[in-house]
């Protein structure tokens, strides 16, 4: 099943894609009703299984596609992150071996662990402002994987097991204020740096993680093109690793690095970094693409944010 978030009369609102649209099950429960379904992301996350069927019975209703009230042309409507209110959001860096080589990294005996907030989550056509602190902001894709139940202490073994679903998102990263520090962090949470969406597929549909096409393309130009089998450590070693150092709880979203390609990989003198106007998608086997376009950070911005 294919889960996305959008904003309806300023307020975030569930959504399901099915062939002709996607179903706004808001809407649809307020006016011809239902038992026991979930009215937001969060809750799809935390019900888990049972919250799944639920959907998927509920979709499936005839009379729900009566005249397509309740079923929205994509185009129309205003998307938010697929996952909206994540405990923690934990990121895996260097974990493809072509972008470790192409920054000349060691390959890491570990996973590296660094976190992301909630102010850098935004959705797909969503417009990002390039912040006026960096000149150097960069492009990573990403398998971001959705933590679906309480997880501490898992095995490799069964660790998919505690994975709902999957999304694209795009890991932006402000290189010059990364690199600042040995610490990442600065360069990492600047406001909607973590583009996700535009769907949240359950895992069911999406099977082994490890054998998914990987790609972003900027103005139309293929940059990064991978596939997941090039990860030093499996999602099933990340979560499993992850859980033996904290509680991971439904909603947690891990990013499990980038592959090769990034600006930071060129040669110095071919780093041309994003700048106002640029289009970036990000792709991946299965989950769909991800589209932002970036423009310059005015002061009007600024002003709402605070």
């Amino acid at each position: 099943m294919k889960l996305l978030t959008f904003k309806k009369n300023g307020k975030q609102s569930l959504g399901v894609k099915v062939d002709n649209g996607i179903v706004d099950i808001v809407s649809a429960l307020s006016v011809i009703g239902g038992e026991n379904v979930p009215t937001n992301i969060m809750e799809v996350i935390e019900g888990g299984q049972t919250a799944v069927a639920a959907l998927e019975r509920y979709v499936n209703r005839h009379d729900l596609y009566s005249g397509n009230t309740y079923v929205l042309d994509e185009k129309d409507i205003k998307w938010e992150p697929c996952v909206t209110q994540p405990n923690k959001i934990i990121c895996v860096g260097l974990n493809y071996r072509k972008h470790a080589d192409e920054t000349n990294a060691p390959y890491p005996e570990v996973p590296i662990l660094f976190n992301k907030f909630n102010n850098t989550l935004t959705g797909h056509q969503c417009d990002i402002a390039l912040p006026k602190m960096t000149e150097k902001v960069d492009y990573e894709v990403e398998l971001g994987v959705v933590v679906g139940k309480k997880a501490k202490y898992v095995s490799q073994e069964n660790a998919l097991d505690y994975v709902f679903g999957y999304c694209p998102v795009n890991d932006l990263s402000a290189r010059d204020l990364q690199l600042k520090t040995p610490q990442w962090l600065l360069g990492k949470t600047c406001d909607d740096f973590s583009p996700m969406g535009p769907y949240l597929v359950t895992a069911d549909e999406v099977g082994n993680p490890q054998n998914l096409n990987i790609k972003t393309i900027v103005n139309g130009e293929v940059r990064q093109n991978s596939n997941t089998s090039d990860m030093i450590f499996s999602v099933a070693h990340i979560v499993s690793y992850i859980s033996n150092h904290m509680t991971l709880v439904p909603g947690d979203i891990i990013l499990t690095g980038t592959p090769e390609g990034v600006i930071l990989g060129y040669p110095e003198e071919k780093q041309i970094y994003l700048k106002p106007g640029d289009v970036v998608s990000v792709e991946i086997e299965k989950l769909g693409v991800l589209t932002n376009t970036f423009i310059q950070e005015k002061d009007s911005i600024i002003k709402n944010r605070t």
